[in-house]
């Protein structure tokens, strides 16, 4: 984040503004198919209760996930998620909407959004877009009302949100996945992005707390939340990019991060108490994460087990490992706050980019595009 985006060192405090009340502990499933998306993701919302969790007469942000400027299944947003959940709102009477992208030190958002077909459906939606990184938006310091597990100490000169969402409804477009440091990755991830900027790194040795003070603060900034999760491709291994591709064909909505997340978790195969971010979000009263109480609405999905793995690690992230948890934590730091830091970012671009997707990716996804869902993405 660059000087010219900071506004000025005054500092936002909690909004005054009224707030959307949804019950907790709901999470909405759906099988579908390429040919009955769209029509699906409608049903999918009204079953989850959309609107009683975003206020109207609100500017909504769609939070679209790009964990890789290159296309690659199940990595980002899927194209019909975006369209499907646009046209559910736009026919709620949500008018004012906003695609909301951003990057990362590994990820041009600016290719990702065309090469993920982001920018295609958007542009045939008229669906206005920004990418949070970069001017015009600029980050406000922001202090939270409730106290923080482990961002102030990482940011001990102040935490800065985006000037745009402050007021705003929020709806969370994650993706089916795994992730090597957070076992999957869902609607809690999915804010990363657009709440921190792109230091955010520094948080990865604390991740899961990081997750659940950004969901601290998603709650005070934002006027509503929702989160829709799309699993027609599904990824495994390690993820984010460097996953196997499943055809999975399952949508997931809620107005509750946490019940969502330990939903997806479940069908992926793992125990939702045992990943720390929904263990810890679910004991401090932000969600609902044991999947004993959570209500399963649509398609009955409680017995589903994928069986999936988040143990694997990649050549990138094996080294990550080594300075966030290993024998080379003493040099965090130097490594990763330093004039040295670009290093970490040339080697994981040289990994995943020139290295992982030539050799294994490619091949991958050439497979994918064979299946029905690849064949609708193309068509976009």
């Amino acid at each position: 984040m660059s000087n010219s985006q900071i506004m000025s060192p005054d500092v936002l405090t909690k909004p005054d503004l009224r707030r959307a009340k949804p019950l907790l502990g709901k999470v909405a499933v759906l099988y579908t198919t390429p040919e009955t998306v769209l029509k699906d993701y409608s049903r999918l919302m009204e079953l989850a209760d959309y609107r009683s969790a975003l206020l109207p007469d609100t500017k909504t942000l769609l939070k679209v996930n790009i964990s890789w400027q290159h296309y690659y299944p199940a990595c980002s947003t899927a194209p019909w998620q975006i369209e499907g959940v646009a046209n559910t709102l736009r026919q709620g009477g949500y008018e004012d909407l906003l695609a909301a992208h951003n990057g990362t030190v590994v990820v041009d958002p600016f290719e990702g959004r065309v090469k993920n077909k982001h920018a295609a459906v958007e542009e045939r939606l008229g669906l206005p877009h920004v990418v949070l990184d970069v001017p015009p938006v600029k980050w406000v310091r922001y202090r939270p009302s409730a106290k923080m597990l482990v961002l102030d100490e990482v940011y001990k000169d102040g935490l800065y949100v985006p000037d745009i969402l402050p007021g705003t409804n929020i709806v969370q477009l994650p993706t089916v996945k795994t992730h090597v440091f957070t076992t999957m990755t869902g609607a809690l991830k999915n804010a990363f992005g657009g709440l921190l900027h792109r230091y955010r790194h520094w948080t990865h040795s604390v991740i899961h707390e990081t997750l659940v003070d950004l969901l601290q603060i998603q709650k005070e900034i934002h006027a509503g939340l929702f989160a829709v999760m799309d699993g027609t491709f599904a990824g495994d291994g390690p993820g984010p990019r460097a996953m196997r591709v499943h055809t999975k064909n399952v949508i997931l909505a809620s107005a509750d991060q946490v019940a969502i997340d330990s939903v997806a978790a479940q069908m992926m195969g793992f125990d939702p108490m045992s990943i720390p971010m929904i263990r810890i979000a679910h004991e401090h009263g932000l969600g609902v994460g044991n999947p004993s109480e959570i209500e399963f609405l649509g398609d009955d999905v409680q017995g589903v087990n994928w069986r999936f793995a988040s143990s694997e690690s990649t050549f990138a992230s094996r080294g990550q490992r080594l300075i966030y948890h290993g024998p080379l934590k003493p040099l965090e730091n130097l490594l990763l706050r330093s004039p040295l830091t670009p290093w970490a970012f040339w080697a994981s671009n040289a990994y995943h980019n020139d290295f992982w997707l030539r050799f294994i990716g490619r091949k991958r996804i050439r497979e994918a595009m064979k299946t029905p869902w690849g064949q609708l993405f193309q068509r976009y």
